[in-house]
Formats: structure tokens, C-alpha cells, sequence
């Protein structure tokens, strides 16, 4: 799936690689004990590893307040609305927090629903719109 956002202004770097079948979350695999971190740890003792696209929700819930600022500079001087996070297992063993894109509430969410890796706007700056690595329930999940 091809997002129609411009996400050329990722929120970090480092943080999602396109490929054919849309963004997918960069992890590390750690030279020392071989375990997957993610976001790909910045002090270079990883190999990079590329996660799937999809992956499973391991858990979820309703984030009704504001995050601290940084890093929700989104919200500064806006009106805030609840949104979904969530906790997606890949198949390559990593948990991975995010938020989770849905729409229009969190009733259609369950435990063990294939999710894909979306790219969302999280807040737009003089540059134009920033964004964030999100997840999406796969409507035939």
C-alpha cells in the first residue's frame, strides 16, 4: 500500500525503508547477543535489518492525553484528540510500540489482527508535514 502522504520528512531518520509492498520498519540486530532493537540503534554495533511489512497486534489501548512535549511538538497549540496505540508483533521477533491508524474508533480492534506498517502527517511545520511510522488493521484480518 502506497501512502498519500509525502514522506520524504520522516519525524527521525533511520526510522522506515520503502519497498514494493509499501514501508517497513528498520530494526538492528544487536552484534553482541543477536537480539532485534528497534529503532535502529545509532551507535553502529547493529546490522541492519529491514521488518516486515505486516505483523500481528500483540496489544492496544486509547492514549486520552497529551504526550510531554518533545516529542509532541503535533500538538503544541492544538486542540488534542484521543488516538490508538498499540504493541504489533513481527515475524522476525520484535515488538514494536506505535500508533495505530484507524478510523473512525478503536471498535474494530482485536488482539491477533494482521497489522500493516503505514506511514501518517503527525504535525506540519514551515517544511510542510512531518511524519510518523503508524500501524493499520488489515481489513481482511
Amino acid at each position: 500500500m502506497t501512502d498519500a502522504v509525502d514522506t520524504s520528512r520522516m519525524v527521525a531518520p533511520d526510522l522506515v525503508e520503502w519497498g514494493e509492498s509499501g514501508p517497513r520498519l528498520v530494526a538492528g540486530r544487536r552484534s553482541g547477543d543477536s537480539l532485534l532493537a528497534f529503532p535502529l540503534p545509532r551507535d553502529g554495533d547493529c546490522e541492519r535489518v529491514t521488518l516486515s511489512s505486516r505483523g500481528i497486534l500483540w496489544s492496544w489501548t486509547v492514549q486520552r492525553f497529551r504526550p510531554k512535549s518533545p516529542p509532541d511538538r503535533a500538538s503544541q497549540g492544538a486542540t488534542f484528540c484521543p488516538y490508538c496505540v498499540g504493541y504489533v508483533e513481527f515475524p522476525e521477533g520484535v515488538i514494536v510500540e506505535g500508533r495505530i491508524d484507524v478510523s473512525p474508533d478503536a471498535a474494530s480492534l482485536r488482539i491477533g489482527q494482521t497489522m500493516e506498517t503505514a506511514v501518517i502527517p503527525i504535525f506540519t511545520d514551515e517544511g510542510g508535514s512531518v511524519c510518523i511510522f503508524a500501524f493499520r488493521p488489515l481489513e481482511d484480518s
